[in-house]
């Protein structure tokens, strides 16, 4: 049987580089693989159901959210939920898989509880809000609300970033992620 797996989060606040980072990870390590978060949202064109995400009910969600079925879940923007199946997680830890996750600061904060030592936390910081919101203007997405609201969560959220096991400030994409990268290395050698 193949040694059990562990589980990688990385957590930024929107717009920090957390996406960019996970694709590479994945890319450079074949033992990582992606945890599909489950959300009410309706998909995306060209979103694939188990792929992306699984796509289930608000019903279904809360139903799951009794029957404790989560490790984390949160209500986002707009009263969409989003979660993270605790049976999908270990399904793949028991086949020998590294788990990343992609989730928030509280949600980061439960996994860890939950996974201790078995668990890697880093937090992926912008230099300053300053230019986390000339990056979030420029990918051209955000209203004046969305940015507003993003930058406000954002602020927030970096008040954890003491409580992870790492915290890597993203000034240069290719530099911050050569110390995700060695942090990971370390983490999955170990």
């Amino acid at each position: 049987m193949a040694k059990r797996g562990k589980i990688l989060i990385l957590v930024s606040p929107s717009g920090g580089g957390k996406s960019t980072m996970t694709q590479r990870l994945l890319n450079d390590f074949e033992e990582i693989r992606f945890s599909v978060s489950a959300t009410t949202r309706k998909p995306r064109k060209g979103e694939i159901d188990g792929v992306h995400y699984y796509f289930i009910s608000k019903d279904e969600f809360r139903e799951r959210i009794k029957n404790n079925e989560f490790l984390e879940w949160e209500e986002f923007y707009n009263g969409t939920f989003y979660g993270t199946l605790r049976s999908v997680v270990e399904n793949d830890l028991n086949k020998g898989y590294f788990i990343l996750l992609d989730i928030d600061v509280l949600g980061a904060k439960n996994v860890k509880e939950i996974y201790g030592d078995e668990a890697l936390a880093i937090f992926i910081s912008p230099p300053s809000l300053d230019v986390l919101k000339e990056r979030l203007k420029k990918r051209g997405t955000e209203s004046d609300q969305t940015l507003k609201t993003r930058l406000d969560r954002a602020e927030k959220e970096m008040a954890y970033a003491s409580q992870f096991d790492a915290v890597v400030v993203n000034n240069d994409l290719d530099t911050a992620y050569s110390e995700i990268k060695q942090k990971v290395s370390t983490f999955i050698t170990s």
